[in-house]
């Protein structure tokens, strides 16, 4: 091989190394996906860090709480989530992590406020499930309505302790949204995974968010 022929086949393989880094390197923040919290969401965790939750209402209040605001802010469609860590000692419980939808807002179909406090707990956690995550604790899931199909999925590969629901299935799909196949057997399968669930807890509540989101915000489905 002559010494151009060597310079050029040098050339070329360093080419090729760097198309192939920048090629790498490109795919790599392609496939960065990024979606955000709304500021108040962080301001409202941050004020009930201190406080001690018994009672499922307590808990549910900071879910409903969480779907009116996100009205009220004009930062996502109107459901809201919380997951607590509850004390297996004290069955004591204290807010772990919160979720909104932000479905419009991040142009993402994925991010339903159930969705968004389970990534946002496994990551805390470092655990892909809610299930024997920490010893000593159990999860807590609390979401303003009753989860569409997607939800309900993410709930059951989750595996929190109890999901606990306000709105029916009936009240969102009364102002237009279509929460997809889900099924009275749909729920038998969760508890039989060791989800106890329980319904309409402060479902009134939950309903009037939904109501007053009618009036004022569009009907997507996503």
């Amino acid at each position: 091989m002559s010494s151009f022929e060597s310079k050029t086949s040098v050339i070329a393989a360093v080419t090729a190394v760097a198309a192939f880094t920048l090629y790498t390197c490109t795919r790599k923040k392609q496939e960065t996906l990024e979606w955000t919290l709304p500021p108040w969401l962080y301001k409202y965790e941050l004020s009930l860090k201190d406080k001690t939750f018994i009672t499922d209402e307590e808990m549910m209040a900071v879910a409903i709480k969480i779907s009116e605001i996100n009205v009220k802010e004009n930062s996502g469609g109107p459901f809201g989530c919380a997951i607590f860590e509850r004390d297996l000692e004290t069955k004591k419980s204290k807010l772990f992590s919160v979720g909104a939808n932000r479905v419009v807002p991040c142009n993402n179909s994925t991010l339903h406020g159930e969705m968004v406090a389970i990534q946002t707990a496994e990551k805390k956690l470092k655990s892909f499930s809610l299930k024997n995550a920490k010893e000593g604790y159990e999860y807590i899931m609390c979401t303003s309505c009753e989860p569409c199909a997607m939800c309900l999925g993410g709930t059951f590969w989750a595996l929190p302790a109890e999901m606990l629901c306000a709105a029916t299935k009936s009240d969102a799909e009364a102002i237009g949204f279509d929460e997809g196949p889900v099924f009275p057997e749909s729920y038998k399968a969760l508890e039989a995974a060791g989800c106890k669930v329980k319904k309409e807890i402060l479902q009134a509540e939950g309903a009037k968010v939904l109501n007053d989101y009618a009036k004022v915000g569009a009907i997507y489905q996503g």
